[in-house]
């Protein structure tokens, strides 16, 4: 159990840290040396940053405990929990084949973890 709750921080992680990114994005009109490291040194993508390292250690640490088979397809649970951001904090408009998308995530999660 504690495997699938790492999973979910790091799931949690990772979905914040693209969010982060989403806010902080630049607008780049023009692509320069200096506008791009002003958008790289933004605190909202450099905070993203510092999540997807937390992220990236969990992962190790998952690794090194439960068969990769199981874990690395179970990480596309956090396609759905992207979905759902995209509704909620960015107001985006997610069409009925999309959300079969997620069904379909959702019921292949469920059979990984059938033994």
């Amino acid at each position: 159990m504690q495997v699938y709750a790492l999973l979910g921080i790091n799931m949690i992680l990772l979905l914040t840290g693209q969010i982060l990114w989403k806010l902080g994005v630049c607008d780049l009109k023009s692509i320069t040396v200096q506008s791009l490291l002003a958008c790289i040194l933004s605190p909202l993508i450099l905070s993203g940053l510092v999540l997807y390292g937390i992220a990236t250690i969990i992962w190790l640490i998952l690794l090194s405990r439960e068969q990769f088979s199981i874990i690395y397809p179970l990480q596309s649970l956090s396609y759905i929990l992207g979905v759902v951001a995209a509704s909620t904090l960015f107001k985006e408009q997610i069409p009925l084949t999309r959300w079969l998308g997620v069904i379909v995530i959702i019921i292949g999660a469920f059979l990984i973890t059938r033994k």
